[in-house]
């Protein structure tokens, strides 16, 4: 017995669709243009690797200071805390600019094990881990300040300062992973639209092709 299938869906203009030519002839090209993220990705891992260069060799410059002061016998257990808490304060703003710029690959060019295994999948997650880091780079700040205590209303304004701006960003964070959270569902269209972009290398959207998805004239049972 055969069942005939009903007739492929026509355009608005009455013509059949063909399901081998896109209705948007430019987005092969367009979706190429995504590749120009790969020129932020080189410069922002640029400067992560710069910085890292640096907060080692500011390391290795304070332990010598370090070590010069307690052979002479002239330690200060703040000054050597300051200089230290300098080296974490760099190495931490090279990590935010390596999640940047490994995220940005992740997300525009190819999936990265690395921004998998952080927990950066989208715009959201980059922006949650980034504040993160950023929060924790402006409390190692308040300790610079807090252990040097040079003028106390100074230090105080700026721990003040410093607590409004963490408490905003920490709310932010709060709001968009809530959001995340009430929004987590399966979506199998992204799913698809992320295989046909990064393994089959494919720019065109399901909704560019005209019937690709539809079945077949007729099936025999």
């Amino acid at each position: 017995m055969t069942i005939e299938n009903p007739p492929p869906r026509t355009a608005r203009n009455g013509r059949r669709a063909n399901p081998t030519s896109p209705s948007a002839p430019l987005a092969h090209l367009v979706g190429r243009t995504r590749y120009v993220v790969l020129l932020a990705v080189a410069a922002v891992l640029l400067v992560s690797m710069a910085l890292f260069v640096l907060g080692a060799w500011t390391a290795l410059l304070s332990l010598w200071h370090a070590g010069q002061a307690m052979l002479s016998g002239q330690a200060n257990t703040a000054d050597i805390t300051v200089e230290f808490l300098e080296v974490v304060s760099t190495m931490l703003k090279a990590v935010v600019f390596y999640i940047i710029g490994t995220g940005f690959y992740s997300l525009f060019i190819s999936p990265l094990n690395v921004t998998h295994a952080l927990g950066v999948e989208s715009l959201t997650d980059l922006e949650t881990k980034i504040i993160s880091i950023v929060i924790v780079l402006m409390a190692v700040t308040m300790l610079e300040h807090f252990i040097r205590w040079e003028q106390a209303q100074d230090t105080l304004l700026f721990g003040v300062t410093l607590a409004l701006v963490v408490a905003a960003l920490v709310l932010f964070s709060w709001q968009a992973d809530r959001s995340k959270n009430e929004t987590r569902r399966p979506d199998p269209g992204r799913e698809t639209a992320q295989r046909e972009l990064f393994e089959a290398d494919r720019e065109e959207g399901p909704a560019s092709v005209g019937n690709a998805g539809g079945q077949s004239d007729s099936c025999r049972v």
